[in-house]
């Protein structure tokens, strides 16, 4: 198997550079109307880093609860204010909803950008009272099942996390040790191991997977990996792909935020 081919999304969705351009101007535009009406806290710093900060958005009235989204990229790019209005969803179901940034490889490597997403999902938890809700998409979707193990999130804090639902994850990063993209990660065979939601046993946190029908056969088999290793159910969603299966997170009445919040 060529591993760098079997990874590549963009390379096999129609008009893949659109969708980070049109992600960043939804973005913009959503934080301008959250900030205009007093609903959002933007660039709050969760630990000492530029890029360690969210952004929190806020509903209406008093908040059910926090959901928290982690976004993708490969642990190698993007960042919080690309993807602001995926925080839609949840806030039109009346939950505040976080977005964290975090350091991108190869500054950083995928275990220490597990440590700050854990950083974030606590100050969020004290930011806003109640349940927590945490997904996820891709490199996120890895990120948001990793805060499931034990003693990756503190107790007190672990113990409020209800339910995960990973979107497209990369559940178990072994194969990803064959593609150029680990000269930037240099993940080790023990790292990759410790790094895979997949090789861990079942968390105590309700999980869901989700994975669009169109995705890279790889992804696929990633999302199902987690599904099996978990007892979780999986749901994959008919004629999406790697870019737009995340799409649902914008509309409160989707299938998606059903599965995220319900």
């Amino acid at each position: 198997m060529d591993f760098d081919d079997a990874y590549a999304n963009a390379a096999y969705i129609p008009d893949a550079d659109r969708y980070p351009i049109r992600w960043a101007n939804e973005a913009e535009m959503f934080r301008k109307q959250m900030v205009g009406e007093g609903r959002a806290q933007i660039g709050v710093p969760y630990d000492q880093g530029p890029r360690n900060a969210l952004d929190l958005f806020l509903p209406k009235h008093k908040a059910k609860g926090v959901m928290v989204f982690v976004h993708g990229g490969y642990w190698l790019k993007f960042g919080r204010s690309d993807f602001s209005y995926f925080a839609a969803g949840g806030v039109a179901r009346g939950w505040a909803v976080a977005v964290p940034s975090y350091d991108l490889c190869p500054q950083v490597r995928i275990s220490d950008i597990t440590r700050q997403i854990s950083n974030a999902v606590s100050l969020a938890a004290n930011m806003v009272a109640g349940p927590i809700h945490i997904t996820g998409h891709s490199a996120g979707g890895h990120l948001s099942a990793r805060m499931t193990s034990p003693g990756v999130l503190p107790t007190g804090i672990a113990g409020r996390v209800k339910r995960a639902v990973p979107i497209s994850p990369v559940s178990d990063l072994r194969p990803l040790r064959k593609t150029v993209m680990n000269q930037h990660f240099q993940m080790t065979q023990e790292d990759a191991i410790a790094e895979s939601p997949a090789l861990h046993p079942k968390p105590a946190v309700e999980t869901r997977v989700w994975v669009g029908e169109q995705e890279r056969p790889v992804f696929l088999d990633q999302a199902r990996w987690l599904s099996k290793a978990w007892s979780a159910p999986i749901k994959i969603a008919p004629e999406l792909h790697h870019f737009n299966v995340i799409n649902g997170l914008t509309d409160p009445d989707s299938d998606l935020m059903s599965d995220i919040l319900d």
